[in-house]
């Protein structure tokens, strides 16, 4: 079962409520990115637009034998052998657990802490930008 994506991505900014992403949230935030990483603000590539996408709508990172095992028809995914007895089916995680079986609380607790990184980087990035200006 999947979970509800409302209940996913980044809910506040510096403390205040974000509500629906936009288009422009996901413009400033790729730029920050590309300020982040060295490179023109005003010129963020398309990666940096796809990674501000997933980190304000809380898309999970694919890895790609995961994308290549979601191109599978379901009709394909499984195809039993006549006569096997099966095994025993893991444990359901709990309806607030993620899949790697945290709790809402810890999830929220990690997406504090990494909104709290992407601020210093942003302020570290804009102190170095000014720096090289003052030094002009």
């Amino acid at each position: 079962m999947k979970k509800n994506p409302l209940n996913k991505g980044v809910i506040t900014d510096n403390a205040a409520g974000i509500g629906s992403v936009t288009k422009e949230m996901v413009e400033v935030r790729a730029q920050e990115l590309a300020m982040i990483a060295g490179r023109v603000p005003a010129e963020p590539s398309t990666v940096d637009y796809e990674q501000a996408k997933r980190e304000l709508t809380g898309e999970a990172e694919i890895d790609p034998q995961e994308a290549a095992l979601e191109l599978v028809p379901e009709t394909e995914g499984w195809d039993p052998v006549p006569g096997s007895t099966g095994h025993q089916a893991a444990e359901s995680l709990g309806e607030d657990e993620d899949g790697e079986g945290r709790s809402e609380s810890a999830q929220l607790v990690e997406e504090g802490i990494k909104e709290a990184e992407h601020d210093q980087m942003v302020q570290a990035a804009r102190a170095v930008q000014k720096n090289d200006r003052d030094d002009r």
